[in-house]
């Protein structure tokens, strides 16, 4: 793990975020700054700097969990969908593999690859749009 990496610190609870699922494979959290309320972010627990840097068995497993996390993310914030994506070094700002889930609603406005930002009114929103998520993993799981 490289000093300074911000998804190791989180992992390891030294930064803290708004988590919505962790386990011994992964981690999933509120993106700070959210294309749409309720975008999460989920990384691998060790540091993997991109998808062809995982290991071919936690593949499986790790894209279980970014399965799980769309399906909570659309049925919890009662989305029409998500939008699921993965930069790999282009447009990646942190050099951590993680996997984008973002909530989408038709007509919301996002159109091809613009990903615009948006941000909660403060904390106390930040966290009632984590725990509705959490809620859901709790109950899918």
């Amino acid at each position: 793990m490289p000093d300074g990496c911000v998804f190791c610190a989180i992992a390891r609870g030294d930064i803290s975020a708004e988590v919505v699922f962790a386990d011994e494979i992964a981690i999933a959290f509120l993106d700070h700054r959210p294309v749409f309320k309720g975008h999460c972010l989920l990384a691998p627990r060790g540091h993997v700097a991109t998808l062809s840097d995982l290991p071919t068995d936690l593949i499986g497993p790790y894209f279980e969990r970014a399965q799980l996390l769309a399906r909570v993310v659309e049925s919890a914030l009662e989305a029409d969908g998500t939008f699921v994506a993965i930069n790999n070094k282009v447009s990646q700002s942190v050099a951590h593999l993680h996997v984008h889930v973002v909530p989408r609603r038709r007509k919301d406005g996002l159109r091809g690859f613009f990903w615009p930002r948006t941000k909660y009114t403060g904390d106390d929103e930040m966290r009632s749009y984590a725990e509705r998520i959490r809620s859901g993993i709790d109950a899918a799981r």
